[in-house]
């Protein structure tokens, strides 16, 4: 295993990608709206996703402003197969508080756990 991103809510995206790449050096990884969903995501670090991990932000479009206790929303490790990674997870005790499946408004086949302290992992299958 290892962390891809973590992801943050914020209410002003350019805002945000303004200050992470003009101010703390990152770089703009990929960026794509989710008109059904109205969120944007976009990725941003320093360098390829593949080598290194990011950070994820993630813009509700019909949301201005996160206190800060609701700003936080998961970490994110990859995993060869988000099924088994469950079973086993489960196996061991944990609980899966979201069941592998596709994304919603999306494909990509997530699952979701969470730490003792209610801390959410996003579970993320390798990408071919």
């Amino acid at each position: 295993m290892r962390i891809l991103h973590t992801m943050i809510r914020v209410g002003d995206l350019e805002q945000s990608i303004a200050f992470y790449t003009e101010i703390l050096g990152m770089q703009l990884l990929r960026r794509k709206d989710y008109p059904d969903g109205r969120f944007t995501l976009a990725f941003l670090g320093y360098g390829k996703e593949s080598e290194q991990a990011c950070i994820e932000l993630t813009h509700n479009w019909d949301t201005g402003h996160y206190d800060l206790g609701n700003g936080y929303g998961h970490i994110a490790l990859e995993v060869d197969d988000v099924y088994k990674a469950c079973a086993d997870i489960r196996a061991r005790g944990g609980v899966v508080t979201r069941e592998p499946g596709p994304m919603k408004h999306g494909s990509t086949i997530l699952a979701f756990v969470k730490d003792p302290d209610g801390y959410a992992i996003e579970l993320l299958g390798k990408k071919s």
